[in-house]
């Protein structure tokens, strides 16, 4: 049986085209602040039928579209001089089917409502990333994920959805209808259409156990294999400049919860991990010198800790630290080579970082972009405190990982271009051939998909 829908429901699929008024500019800019676009024109539809209708119009006017959320992507994917689609009006529960194991939302809805609403209603998603602010529809189609042994992606979640096309037509996509368009669209780039919504496939809600602890970087390195294969959920943190580790493992339990304690909670996540840590990436940003002593110190202040919670409790914690992020999708052999190659990079070099670099891993899968395609993957991903340097260090740890067949991050900052991704994805000019029907005059076009899918 299914539930209600909830605002932005089935039963309203027209409507004005809310926003700004015509002609109004606005500057957008992304969560880290190192993209900015002033398109000519800002809307925010609340439903289907607005949101058709804007584009339809701004295609027949000559405006390119983009949509755009809440900006956790550290690329242009949604830079636009055209028209700009705003998120936070298309958004909502729209159907909530426990038969059939899936929930049906609005694309602008984010993945803390999305969270908030399964635990309510006693489901979840299998896996996910480690923070929920995006909208669902902008951490689907950039390849948003999170680490784990047999489940993969927010995309490889994604069970149908619906896809507004540049003339203002609606498609509706799954494995059983538009079934090329779905393969794609599951994760688009914003380059095939706008996202109205999106179905995933959900199941019961289950407790998992996190277990993390320090361990020495050789031992991590060492074991890592092993690792992945006794675990669910493997992760690990490398503190730059240091030999120290911070593991995670998180396991399905059946029981009880022990979640952590609101002050121990409070002071791990909030205190040190945002606090303290934003006290240290400031004084690392005015005296870069200082940064290794630092890394140090905060390494060896690392401890252990265990506790049961349910699913989104445990793989996402808050990151109000602004920061710049490259990250790329290696074989996951490649993984424990390169890793000591960037470890080498920075014991050699005049390099300064204040940030951990993350690693995480995602089995094998089909959706033709997928940093997984066709591959058991292991991420790397590298930060750096938001205002600091960056350029150097992204460049050698770039050199490193495409040396390994490295695939970037769609929505991470990376300097490839469609000559070397069209060699990296078997399935790439499957893609780019639903592009040309589906767009051929670019009106989703922009620079940034330029770069990436030729034009």
């Amino acid at each position: 049986m299914s539930a209600q829908p909830t605002s932005s429901g089935r039963s309203s699929r027209t409507g004005r085209v809310d926003g700004p008024a015509r002609g109004t500019r606005t500057t957008w800019r992304n969560w880290a602040g190192n993209v900015a676009t002033a398109p000519a024109r800002t809307v925010s539809p609340s439903t289907t039928g607005a949101l058709a209708e804007a584009i339809r119009r701004a295609t027949e006017e000559g405006l390119r579209v983009k949509a755009v959320g809440t900006g956790h992507s550290f690329t242009a994917a949604a830079a636009t001089d055209g028209m700009l689609i705003r998120p936070e009006r298309l958004a909502g529960i729209r159907e909530l089917d426990r038969d059939a194991g899936t929930v049906t939302v609005a694309a602008g809805t984010s993945l803390k409502h999305l969270n908030e609403t399964l635990a309510a209603a006693g489901l979840s998603l299998t896996n996910m990333g480690d923070i929920m602010e995006q909208t669902v529809s902008g951490a689907v189609s950039t390849g948003t994920h999170g680490t784990g042994r047999t489940s993969a992606s927010l995309a490889a979640q994604v069970s149908g959805l619906e896809l507004v096309c540049a003339d203002g037509s609606v498609l509706r996509c799954s494995e059983q209808e538009n079934a090329e368009v779905f393969a794609a669209a599951r994760l688009g780039l914003g380059a095939l259409g706008v996202i109205s919504e999106l179905t995933f496939s959900v199941e019961p809600e289950f407790l998992l156990t996190a277990r993390e602890e320090p361990m020495a970087f050789d031992k991590v390195t060492g074991d890592f294999d092993q690792l992945v294969a006794e675990n669910e959920h493997f992760e690990f943190y490398w503190f730059p400049h240091t030999d120290n580790c911070n593991t995670k493992r998180n396991n399905r339990s059946d029981g009880p919860a022990a979640p952590l304690p609101r002050v121990r909670g409070w002071i791990d996540d909030e205190l040190l991990s945002n606090g303290v840590f934003q006290g240290v990436c400031s004084l690392g940003a005015a005296a870069p010198s200082a940064v290794p002593a630092m890394a140090r110190i905060a390494g060896k202040a690392l401890s252990a800790r265990t506790y049961t919670d349910i699913p989104y409790r445990v793989f996402t914690s808050p990151r109000r630290v602004r920061f710049i992020e490259m990250e790329y999708a290696l074989p996951r052999e490649a993984l424990v080579p390169a890793l000591r190659e960037l470890k080498r990079l920075v014991e050699r070099s005049r390099l300064h970082v204040s940030f951990p670099v993350e690693v995480r891993t995602a089995p094998s899968d089909g959706i033709p972009l997928s940093t997984a395609h066709g591959r058991e993957t292991a991420y790397v991903a590298v930060h750096m405190y938001r205002g600091s340097p960056h350029e150097a260090y992204f460049t050698e740890a770039e050199r490193i990982m495409t040396a390994h067949r490295g695939r970037p991050h769609w929505g991470k900052v990376h300097t490839r271009d469609v000559a070397y991704l069209a060699s990296s994805y078997p399935r790439f000019a499957e893609f780019t051939r639903v592009r040309d029907r589906l767009d051929p005059d670019r009106v989703f076009g922009n620079d940034y998909l330029r770069r990436v899918l030729g034009d």
